[in-house]
């Protein structure tokens, strides 16, 4: 009798006015608890707060409705399908935001957009699957259920009058608080669905399409005539407070501290690796795209060998380019899939080459989360037990710094093992750069992981090490306050021994 009940409710056609009304308030009350949770945490307790926050309350059931009603009309079952993809984003987004308190802008669409399926399935989570088929599913499988019953044009054209008069009325009593939203608006605006994801992959798509543009050429360089290298690492998400080099109580560094490195204070100038890497690989902060570092040595001469376990970065346009997957076929004889990979037969590339120039790039994954724990074997596992959720916010947090720690312990071997390699050629003049993309959150004020906004981003997600070795002696370190992302070119341009008008001696690290 129930389940007949239910069927006989469920072929009972709704009116699209109903239906949208339905899901606007279901849109307001199942996906924006975050939202309205910044917003009384940012009001004055007084009328205008109050104000504030009804405000807001009116204004995202007006506007949902409105959008639901033409898509619905409009689309019709097209619009169905539409309005059900957005309960499942809406749905997806909210766990990201509850379980790392993430922000949905620009830049989190951009890293979005350019997570490979290795990384993307680290997330996936039993959270997240019940979040997807409670919050997303059930109303989704509820609008194909019901029957629609569409209205004419003039009753349409009355309903989408009256929703943009009350939408234009409720921003109209608020015009003195623009102040107050303009401030707000970029934690605010990442709260809000499903707009946040919809106009910041807008926003992003453009941005790309501005960073992405053909590459600048730069002025030609000159090379003297000495045996050099270098060998530059990215580090992914490694944070400056957890490497005993910088002073952190744990032993994170044995191997680099026995090695004699510099050790420099380095800011990120970003916090998602898409900007990192690239300002990282260009000779100076600019909208246009000039040639970045690798793809400038190898048009002039250097051979350069690039290999990545990560992504992220510009196109690069060179010979020896390896990614995991093919340093995997070349070398199955290598066990696990951990970053001492981009070091398998390095040391027989380089000694073949006969060029006095060699400049090698190194992009690794060691400490990106959040699963830090499947980033290490089982030798580096210092500091146990290890946190072994993705879903970080419900870990226990000690578990969840010895699982990062590691990450760094990892670290340490393979630049120490870099180090010993070039240490074994003792013809070249050599030279290692370590510094990372950014940093990570690991619970600090209720943060995860990175990407916050660089005007807002915690010192746990900017403050980078930066560490250098070299076998010439007689070079010294400039005592830089400012030192990061910016001084790459410049210094591995000085130590190749580059005469050209783009290196710029103030970014130069040495003296």
């Amino acid at each position: 009798m129930m389940i007949q009940a239910i069927k006989d409710h469920a072929r009972k056609p709704i009116s699209i006015t109903w239906m949208s009304a339905v899901f606007s308030i279901y849109t307001l009350l199942a996906f924006h608890i975050p939202f309205f949770r910044d917003v009384i945490d940012n009001v004055q307790a007084n009328f205008n707060g109050v104000l504030i926050t009804v405000s807001m309350v009116l204004l995202m059931l007006v506007l949902n409705y409105f959008i639901y009603y033409i898509i619905l009309f409009c689309g019709r079952i097209v619009g169905k399908c539409l309005i059900a993809l957005s309960m499942i984003a809406n749905a997806a987004c909210l766990y990201f935001i509850n379980t790392f308190n993430v922000l949905i802008d620009r830049d989190m669409m951009g890293n979005f957009y350019n997570t490979q399926f290795s990384e993307a399935s680290s997330f996936m989570s039993w959270g997240l699957i019940f979040y997807i088929l409670l919050l997303g599913v059930v109303p989704s499988v509820m609008i194909f259920i019901k029957k629609v019953e569409y209205q004419s044009f003039k009753r349409f054209g009355a309903n989408v009058g009256i929703s943009l008069a009350a939408i234009l009325v409720i921003v109209g009593c608020n015009m003195k608080n623009f102040t107050w939203i303009d401030k707000n608006a970029p934690v605010l605006g990442s709260r809000l669905m499903p707009w946040s994801y919809i106009i910041n992959s807008v926003r992003y798509y453009n941005h790309w399409q501005k960073i992405n543009q053909k590459e600048t050429l730069l002025p030609d360089a000159e090379f003297d005539e000495s045996q050099d290298i270098v060998v530059l690492v990215i580090g992914e998400s490694a944070r400056q407070q957890n490497f005993s080099l910088y002073g952190y109580e744990r032993e994170t560094n044995p191997l680099m501290k026995a090695d004699s490195v510099s050790v420099l204070d380095a800011t990120a100038s970003d916090t998602y690796t898409t900007a990192t890497v690239k300002a990282i690989l260009q000779h100076t902060r600019s909208r246009t795209l000039y040639e970045i570092l690798p793809n400038y040595l190898y048009r002039n001469g250097v051979d350069v060998i690039w290999r990545t376990s990560n992504w992220g970065n510009p196109p690069i346009h060179i010979e020896k380019f390896h990614t995991r997957k093919q340093l995997r076929e070349q070398h199955p004889e290598i066990e696990g899939n951990y970053d001492n990979l981009l070091l398998a037969g390095l040391k027989e590339e380089i000694t073949g080459s006969t060029n006095p120039k060699i400049f090698v790039g190194l992009h690794t994954y060691t400490s990106h989360g959040p699963s830090y724990f499947s980033n290490t074997p089982d030798q580096f596992k210092k500091f146990m037990p290890e946190c072994t959720t993705v879903e970080m916010s419900q870990a226990d947090r000690s578990e969840l710094i010895n699982a990062y720690d590691n990450t760094i312990i990892y670290t340490d071997y393979l630049i120490h093992c870099i180090i010993e390699m070039l240490r074994e050629m003792p013809e070249r003049r050599a030279c290692v750069i370590f510094i990372s993309d950014h940093g990570e959150s690991l619970g600090e004020n209720n943060l995860y992981m990175h990407g916050v906004p660089l005007s807002m981003a915690p010192e746990e997600q900017t403050k980078i090490p930066m560490i250098v070795w070299t076998s010439d002696e007689e070079l010294k370190i400039k005592p830089l306050k400012n030192a990061g992302h910016h001084n790459i070119y410049h210094t591995v341009l000085r130590f190749l021994g580059a005469d050209t008008p783009v290196y710029d001696p103030s970014k130069d690290i040495f003296e």
